[in-house]
């Protein structure tokens, strides 16, 4: 166009490069569904956020269920005991559900999250109307024989999900803004989901003293998360501030005492017939700690949890109800 002004090219060219920046940040924003950036400051930690705004205020926040001996029922009744699945699933969500699947280890010897518990899981989730479930995890040992062994694999895929195994080209690079966890590979087919449910198993280890649901976010990460053990308690309160679930279920059915996480010996291991059920996964991990013998206020990632605000310690504080 030989008689555009120099004035009238720049404008235009200033134009475009906003059309074009736009259509970036849309992008990131869309990707960024759950989450949110703080304003004015590029280094507060990010957050997923995967919780269901509901005005439940008089439903129990938090469900034990030991009566029985059968996982199956019991994670059906501190469901229910919650007001259902349904209070957490819409109809035509894609629900990740999160196990321990981080060890080559057989449902006895206690390391994995019972794969019943998963079963029954899956199975809510699609009573209530999902539209697709995945259980998936980033596991330790080599994934393949870590997910047939546990049983998992075959307990969800009989349920009807979807059972998604690690690989390189699922782990997506993000910037976390945690103290310790500032950029990390992030497993994406965890964040990229509707609704998260957090399964962990309740058990010893030797670094964190107990593991349940808040370090099971660990399952999250790619790269060499070893690294992160010089500074585990904060990493797993980075950790959970980036990963605030929908619903955590507590697999206390058999635990594993001593040499975790691993395990091995099921000498090792107890079986106590618990499954709780908590919309706060600090109290969760505040309650189930004590199965083991653990004391709440013995882990440091406990009380930075608390302090940051990211649930409660004191989970007698919560609405309550035993099943």
């Amino acid at each position: 166009m030989p008689n555009l002004s120099r004035r009238d090219a720049l404008s235009r060219i200033g134009r475009a490069a906003a059309l074009v920046g736009g259509s970036a940040a849309l992008g990131v924003a869309l990707w960024d569904q759950h989450g949110h950036r703080s304003e004015g400051s590029s280094q507060q930690p990010q957050t997923r956020d995967f919780r269901v705004q509901d005005d439940h205020s008089t439903l129990p926040q938090l469900a034990i269920a030991g009566t029985g001996t059968d996982p199956l029922a019991l994670t059906q009744s501190a469901v229910d005991a919650l007001g259902g699945m349904a209070r957490f699933i819409s109809r035509g969500d894609v629900v990740t559900i999160k196990p321990n699947i981080g060890w080559d280890r057989t449902p006895l010897q206690a390391a994995n999250t019972n794969p019943l518990v998963i079963a029954a899981l899956v199975r809510m989730v699609l009573e209530a109307g999902a539209k697709r479930v995945t259980v998936t995890d980033a596991s330790c040992n080599e994934a393949s024989r870590s997910f047939q062994r546990s049983g998992i694999w075959k307990a969800a895929h009989d349920a009807g999900a979807e059972v998604i195994l690690p690989a390189e080209h699922r782990f997506r690079t993000m910037r976390l803004n945690g103290e310790v966890l500032d950029e990390w590979p992030i497993f994406r087919p965890v964040v990229d989901a509707d609704k998260v449910i957090n399964a962990p198993v309740v058990k010893h280890h030797n670094l964190a003293k107990y593991t349940g649901a808040l370090k099971n976010w660990y399952g999250l990460l790619g790269g060499r998360r070893n690294r992160l053990h010089q500074k585990i308690d904060v990493s797993i309160a980075d950790l959970a501030t980036f990963m605030q679930p929908t619903l955590t279920v507590v697999d206390a059915t058999r635990v594993l005492m001593r040499n975790g996480p691993q395990g091995g010996n099921i000498a090792d291991t107890k079986v106590l017939n618990k499954v709780i059920a908590s919309v706060d996964q600090v109290a969760a991990d505040a309650y189930s700690c004590q199965l083991i013998g653990v004391r709440r206020d013995d882990l440091r990632y406990l009380d930075l949890c608390h302090q940051r605000g990211l649930g409660t310690k004191v989970w007698e504080d919560l609405r309550r109800t035993e099943v």
